[in-house]
């Protein structure tokens, strides 16, 4: 899809901290609509969680249901990915012996004791998502936001 470039931008950059039972993939998402950010992504974020929702390596278009459901609690040692409406974000947690799992963030992501995030946004582009027939889910378009 010809429409994956981007070009280079200017940052703008928020930070936010999340609270314990907020659950961070729409608290992320109504943090991006309140500021109207349009080309918004993770910069780093450290917390814990007790749940997650995530989707393994493995899934495919035609098998999405490769998704694994987290308890306990869980330190966040990566959170990465674009926060555009239909987000795209990937998370490696760890548990309380060091073991790591990681996916596609689902949702149901609640916050433990805390989530500091830091939110970069791409200030002169706009991200959005549309399908892409090769790999058969909606891909990242880049798109120059004209200044206002």
């Amino acid at each position: 899809m010809s429409s994956a470039g981007g070009g280079g931008s200017a940052l703008q950059v928020h930070a936010v901290r999340f609270s314990p039972g907020q659950e961070l993939l729409g608290s992320l998402q109504a943090f991006v609509e309140e500021r109207r950010l349009r080309a918004p992504f993770i910069i780093t974020c450290v917390g814990s969680v007790t749940k997650a929702t995530l989707r393994l390596a493995n899934a495919t278009a035609t098998n999405t249901n490769e998704v694994i459901h987290l308890s306990g609690r869980f330190e966040i040692v990566s959170l990465v990915g674009t926060l555009n409406p239909d987000a795209h974000l990937h998370i490696c947690l760890s548990d309380a012996t060091g073991r790591t799992v990681g996916g596609h963030v689902l949702g149901n992501l609640e916050v433990f004791t805390t989530a500091e995030v830091v939110v970069g946004e791409a200030v002169d582009l706009r991200f959005t998502r549309e399908m892409d027939e090769d790999t058969g889910f909606p891909e990242l378009v880049v798109q120059a936001e004209k200044s206002a």
